[in-house]
């Protein structure tokens, strides 16, 4: 019967295992990124397993192992003895590329996500997370890495962003944006980007915003940016302002503590402002139709107090609960994220 249902696969013998080992392929990859294995083949290809573990510093019976393994995930190409990169590789894996997109197995696959997960069956039984560390602990290094790593993704859902708030922000006179947990900052500096009356106000840890000042000297809107240090909970805002983002956040939280953030949220605007909230977002539609946020919960489960991911229907109670309107939806092409932005009621 359960086969039968739209959406759904069969469960298979191969299915199971592959499910069962796939963390090996995340491994390999991991290893293949941090030693430079790509980076070497992007700089000169073929090469034997021997000489680019001269290279890298490596075993030549180690390297030889890996070079294998990367070839069965079809990362590599080889006649048995040579190694070079397959099409794709040199663009996504070589660090040197303009598509550049390896860093982000420091936050999709970091070890901070999988020392949590070890702990699942514990956070189901407690029903949170039962680390000492966690997403939700003040200068959790992880937010370091999400910061320095992060804006790979993050720069096409800024580019929704922007786009979203065009009819309303081009004939602003001024445009001050608070960026509330701001992490790596780009939400923020790519709308001081786009629209030159704009400055932004970044909140989040220092640990965390030693690497944000970086993001926005980079895209050239330091001389626009100021910092704020603490909790976006307990820390004075400042303000008013003519936009509030909250951006890949709400779901480290209860519906109730996500609805006393978006009220700080909208306490801060000045008349006619707006606030957008970034993140994944659940539908009505059975799970298996739209898998990432579900799996997204999952880390939420195992990493925070009371996290989850939120439906549409748990964002339109939650900012009404803020004194905000029902937001409008903006999905992301090709990356599991929505924008949402809204005004007061």
């Amino acid at each position: 019967m359960a086969a039968d249902t739209p959406g759904s696969t069969p469960l298979t013998h191969s299915r199971l295992t592959y499910m069962m080992s796939a963390y090996k392929e995340t491994s390999v990859l991991k290893a293949g990124i941090r030693l430079g294995v790509f980076d070497e083949l992007a700089r000169k290809e073929p090469q034997d397993a021997e000489s680019l573990s001269a290279l890298l510093g490596s075993d030549p019976r180690g390297t030889r192992i890996l070079l294998n393994a990367l070839a069965a995930l079809h990362l590599l190409d080889t006649d048995g003895h040579e190694y070079r990169l397959t099409e794709g590789a040199a663009e996504l894996l070589a660090r040197d590329s303009d598509g550049y997109a390896g860093d982000m197995i420091h936050v999709i696959a970091s070890d901070f996500e999988w020392d949590a997960l070890k702990n699942l069956d514990g956070a189901v039984r407690h029903g949170g997370t039962v680390l000492d560390e966690h997403a939700e602990t003040p200068e959790y290094s992880y937010w370091e890495d999400f910061a320095a790593y992060a804006p790979h993704v993050a720069k096409p859902t800024a580019q929704v962003l922007a786009d979203a708030l065009e009819p309303w922000a081009r004939d602003r006179e001024g445009l001050d944006v608070l960026d509330v947990a701001c992490g790596h900052g780009v939400y923020g500096y790519t709308v001081a980007q786009r629209y030159e009356q704009a400055a932004v106000w970044s909140l989040d840890w220092k640990n965390v915003l030693d690497v944000t000042a970086k993001h926005a000297e980079s895209m050239g809107v330091l001389d626009r940016t100021e910092f704020i240090v603490g909790d976006m909970f307990d820390v004075s805002l400042g303000g008013p302002y003519d936009l509030v983002l909250v951006t890949n956040v709400l779901h480290h939280f209860s519906d109730e503590r996500a609805q006393e953030l978006l009220r700080r949220a909208a306490s801060a605007l000045k008349p006619g402002g707006k606030v957008g909230v970034v993140g994944f977002v659940t539908s009505d539609e059975p799970p298996m139709t739209d898998p990432a946020p579900h799996l997204f919960s999952v880390l939420m489960l195992v990493w925070t107090a009371e996290g989850e991911v939120h439906s549409e229907r748990d964002y339109e109670r939650m900012f009404a609960a803020a004194g905000l309107e029902a937001p409008s939806i903006h999905p992301v092409e090709n990356i599991p994220f929505h924008v949402l932005l809204a005004g007061r009621a």
